[in-house]
């Protein structure tokens, strides 16, 4: 009975975060959102906290590339370190780009980001060291991508032009909520990995579940690229 659950539990959080790569929404911002970034003015720390951390927990393109990041990561200190490494990026685009007004097409900033989770289910299978016979610094990629993770953020951010006044501490904010549903999203998925790694299924299934994680970041990748072309 815990085989099935933890199974059927990861394979659900997937699942979910699979479909949603090709939701219309592509990872938008919802109305309400939207009316108050528009109509900001001036220091607003809550507000942005809250926005950042929605942002981060309902951001399925960010969370597939975790699952990939912790996967196979079975010590906490190691844990800790490519989730160090994935901040850092993120938090510098995000304030670099941002504050800098670093314009970026949201679509090709988007298909690197379904590149990264590519990238990531690819590794977990191997396919580096089987293909190529080679293996690339996996904390060097996971901080390059986290870099585009970042730009990413900036991206939706820039779509309000956001005021001048206040801007720092909103983004500050915005950051440290982006910490905080990262944190939330993290301690979920560490608790189904980590209760799953414990039956047999895991080993049995490890292969499918990076299967399907690269299937969701190639969904996602074609649909950034589609709207790229044809927009």
């Amino acid at each position: 009975m815990p085989n099935k659950f933890m199974q059927t539990g990861l394979w659900l959080l997937i699942g979910v975060l699979s479909l949603l790569s090709i939701g219309a929404f592509a990872h938008g911002v919802d109305d309400s959102t939207r009316a108050f970034l528009e109509q900001n003015q001036g220091v607003q720390f809550i507000p942005f906290l809250y926005i950042g951390a929605k942002h981060m927990i309902t951001g399925y393109d960010h969370l597939l590339f975790l699952v990939g990041v912790i996967f196979f990561l079975y010590r906490s200190k190691d844990v800790l370190l490519y989730v160090t490494m994935f901040t850092l990026g993120h938090s510098i685009t995000l304030l670099f780009g941002v504050l800098n007004d670093i314009q970026v097409n949201a679509y090709l900033i988007d298909a690197i980001i379904g590149l990264s989770v590519i990238y990531k289910g690819f590794d977990n299978l191997g396919g580096f060291k089987r293909c190529f016979n080679w293996q690339p610094d996996t904390r060097a990629a996971v901080l390059i991508f986290g870099l585009f993770h970042g730009f990413g953020l900036a991206t939706k951010l820039q779509e309000f032009q956001l005021p001048q006044e206040g801007l720092l501490t909103n983004l500050i904010a915005f950051n440290i909520g982006v910490e905080l549903g990262q944190f939330a999203a993290l301690a979920l998925i560490l608790l189904v990995i980590n209760a799953w790694r414990k039956v047999p299924s895991f080993q049995r299934f490890s292969t499918l579940t990076n299967t399907a994680l690269m299937s969701a970041g190639i969904m996602l990748m074609g649909y950034q690229l589609t709207g790229y072309f044809i927009n």
